[in-house]
Order: structure tokens, then C-alpha cells, then sequence
């Protein structure tokens, strides 16, 4: 079957005119225009190809890797505003409309924002909507706390920011967790903290406990030798001057520091830590 919106390993079937065209097993075919063939391809080939509508409605096939799949969230630019809606860039020659309905608030042109690709049961076209929550489902959740997850920072909010998890479910992340820069539309790999009775979910950017401790040491250890072997962090350093440093919250970075001296790898001093002469980590 040709699935629109999502990418496909097809069989070169044939060589027209305007370009070659493409099968499945099931006896399905689709052009792929002449100027999206890669060079070399020919017929009995397989190649993997995007399939989407092109500015006639026809579903056709692209050997180009679009910003968004059916089904996900991305962060795109609004490159047009009119009568029926937005068109964002998805970066493909067809931009991607957005109808007045699927916008949470009216967009702007060259603004970005989170969007979600879903395929309209009326038109059988792909169409995009910036109504997020709607598309999060947090009712039954197949996930773990301490579980690596994929993250899309969604918003701000008073407590953080609300991210996007595994392109399934709605987590929150408190900003008194984050230690390193964060924007919106950003995709960061983190861990599930936990999950709430309720099923509202907290997540953080770093591993917990002792987990995060081997990483946090190797951060450290990166920094002193780039320093020259000193780094006027100790004990009595505030949690921002180490965030801002290092991207680690204080209660790791006193960890991670304990165990390199436990291991004789550094010196604590009054005014920091020192890098021992004979460290070989």
C-alpha cells in the first residue's frame, strides 16, 4: 500500500517521460517526477522515497527528507499567511497548509512554531495544526521512570517548560532542573522522572542519582584539562556559578567531585580543584 506521509522502500517499476515510476508488492504504483531522481537509479532498483500530494492533489513520491512525517511534531516556519489558512515550510516544493482551525492562535509569517502532521479523513490530504494538546495522550503510557526519552521543548509555562515526549505524551521540565541553555523547538534526548498518579509526567534532561554521576565526573575531569588543570569551583561555589560552568546542578557536581577524589584524581582546595599531575583518566 502507499501510505501518504510517510516514507517508503519502492521498486523502480518503469521510465516515462516525466519520470519513473515506483511499486509496491501489492501491485500499487507512484510517480516520482523526473527532477527528484537521484543519480544512477534505474528500473529494478529500490529506493526509499517520501509520498505526499503535490499543488494538484496528486500523490506522488519525493527522494527528499521532509522537516516533518505523518503522525509527529517538528518546529516549522510560517511562510505565508491567507484567506484559508497558513502554509509552513516542511521542505518540500508544496508547503504545508495549516487551516484556520488547526491554529491555536493566529500565526505570523516567519515566526516558528510546534506543529503536528496528521492526514484529514474528509480531504485525504496532509494537513499540519499547532492545536497541540490535542494531540497528546497521556491516558495510557507505555514508559518507565529513568527511561531515555526524545524531547520537544512545546512551551514556557510559570514552572518550566511543557515538552513533547516521544512524539506521544505531554512531560513537564522545572526549570529549577535545567542547566544548560533550553528554547523552544529544541530536541533534546532525556529521562522520565517521574510519573504522577494522575499520569502528568516530570522529566529532566540528565540522569538521576548515581547514573549521572559517571558522565558528571567525565564533564568535570574535560573541563579541568582545558583550563589548564584548575577550576575555581569547591563547596562553598553557588549552584548558579556551577550551572552556568558546568550545566550540572550543585548536588551532582559535590558527587561527581567526591568520587575524582576518592579516586586520586584531584585536589580540592580553598579556591577550587586542581587536577592531579599524574592523572591518566
Amino acid at each position: 500500500m502507499i501510505e501518504i506521509g510517510q516514507f517508503q522502500t519502492l521498486e523502480v517499476l518503469r521510465d516515462t517521460g516525466s519520470g519513473l515510476f515506483l511499486g509496491d508488492t501489492a501491485g500499487n504504483d507512484v510517480l516520482l517526477p523526473g527532477k527528484e531522481i537521484p543519480y544512477g537509479v534505474k528500473v529494478g532498483d529500490k529506493i526509499k522515497v517520501f509520498i505526499y500530494q503535490d499543488k494538484q492533489g496528486r500523490t506522488i513520491a519525493s527522494s527528499r527528507s521532509p522537516k516533518i512525517t505523518l503522525h509527529r511534531f517538528a518546529f516549522l516556519e510560517v511562510k505565508k499567511v491567507t484567506s484559508v489558512g497558513a502554509f509552513v515550510d516542511w521542505g518540500l516544493d508544496k508547503d504545508l497548509l495549516v487551516p484556520y482551525l488547526e491554529q491555536y492562535a493566529a500565526l505570523q509569517e516567519g515566526n516558528f512554531y510546534i506543529f503536528y502532521l496528521y492526514l484529514d479523513a474528509k480531504t485525504n490530504r496532509l494537513v499540519a495544526s499547532n492545536r497541540i494538546n490535542g494531540f497528546l495522550n497521556n491516558e495510557k503510557l507505555n514508559l518507565i521512570e529513568g527511561q531515555e526519552v526524545e524531547l520537544i521543548v512545546w512551551e514556557s509555562t510559570d514552572l518550566g517548560y511543557n515538552v513533547i515526549i516521544n512524539h506521544q505524551h505531554k512531560g513537564l521540565l522545572y526549570k529549577n532542573e535545567i542547566f544548560k541553555p533550553v528554547q523552544i523547538g529544541q530536541i533534546h534526548q532525556g529521562f522520565i522522572y517521574k510519573i504522577r498518579e494522575d499520569n502528568k509526567i516530570d522529566v529532566r534532561l540528565q540522569k538521576t542519582g548515581f547514573d549521572n554521576i559517571e558522565p558528571a565526573a567525565a564533564k568535570i575531569l574535560e573541563t579541568l584539562r582545558n583550563q589548564g588543570g584548575f577550576l575555581p569551583l569547591y563547596d562553598g561555589s553557588s549552584p548558579e556559578e556551577i550551572r552556568d560552568r558546568l550545566q550540572m546542578s550543585k548536588k551532582t557536581f559535590k558527587k561527581a567531585i567526591g568520587n575524582l577524589y576518592k579516586e586520586q584524581i584531584i585536589k580540592i582546595g580553598e579556591k577550587g580543584i586542581y587536577l592531579l599531575e599524574d592523572d591518566t583518566v
